[in-house]
């Protein structure tokens, strides 16, 4: 059941690794790990600002990392409720947390790639997939189904062979878009990469969760968790 948000649910400032693990979602009040939600904040104009890094300055309101729930909050009001004061909130807030989340995740795989943790290409991908050294695979949303059925076979067959415990499988990530896929990783026409073992491969993979958890939630739920590569497939539902 939505209601509204009270002042006591808002933050003190930004989040740190020693703040609290566990804040109130503003529309479901359900109290949800940190993971699970998005803080948002006023800027110096009022307008509502998605705080999807938790670094931002001022008080914050929690919101379900979910694009429905996000919406809740906007048509119900409930910004100007929890931050006791006229707010400039737009039918965009929600596409504009979308864009944040996603450049997020983008950010975190340039990372990883520039510090030789992904590799992309056909052959390059089928190479690292068959030798048993990739930790997550990626394709381009709108990437031909041909290719993204012969690698995911690979995907397939390794688990079949395999008698490691499951949570050794890896992911198939179809959510970012080829355009997304170059810019994070500075090359044209970008169809098909892997994730490679490594710290900044860890810190995409809980970016690029909280994505797809935003597209294709409708109440706010997590799906599971995938940082330590469990295996399933994170896309983006039309």
């Amino acid at each position: 059941m939505l209601a509204t948000a009270h002042e006591s649910e808002l933050d003190s400032g930004p989040r740190t690794s020693r703040s609290g693990a566990a804040r109130m979602c503003a529309v479901t009040r359900e109290v949800r790990s940190t993971d699970d939600l998005i803080r948002f904040v006023l800027g110096p104009d009022g307008a509502v600002v998605p705080d999807v890094k938790r670094r931002l300055p001022g008080r914050g309101l929690w919101i379900s990392a979910s694009r429905a729930v996000v919406a809740a909050a906007v048509k119900r009001g409930l910004f100007a409720k929890g931050f006791r004061k006229a707010v400039k909130e737009t039918e965009s807030l929600v596409g504009d947390t979308e864009r944040l989340l996603a450049r997020s995740a983008i950010d975190a795989l340039a990372i990883a790639a520039k510090g030789g943790q992904v590799v992309s290409g056909f052959t390059k991908v089928e190479g690292r997939l068959k030798g048993g050294d990739a930790t997550a695979l990626l394709h381009a949303a709108d990437g031909a189904n041909d290719g993204i059925r012969k690698l995911n076979a690979l995907v397939g067959a390794a688990k079949k062979g395999s008698d490691a415990d499951r949570s050794t499988e890896i992911p198939i990530i179809n959510a970012l878009t080829s355009a997304e896929l170059d810019l994070a990783l500075s090359r044209a026409n970008v169809i098909h990469a892997a994730l490679l073992a490594g710290p900044a491969g860890k810190t995409f993979l809980s970016r690029i969760e909280r994505l797809v958890r935003f597209r294709t939630s409708d109440d706010g739920k997590t799906a599971n968790d995938v940082s330590g590569n469990k295996a399933r497939q994170l896309r983006s539902e039309d």
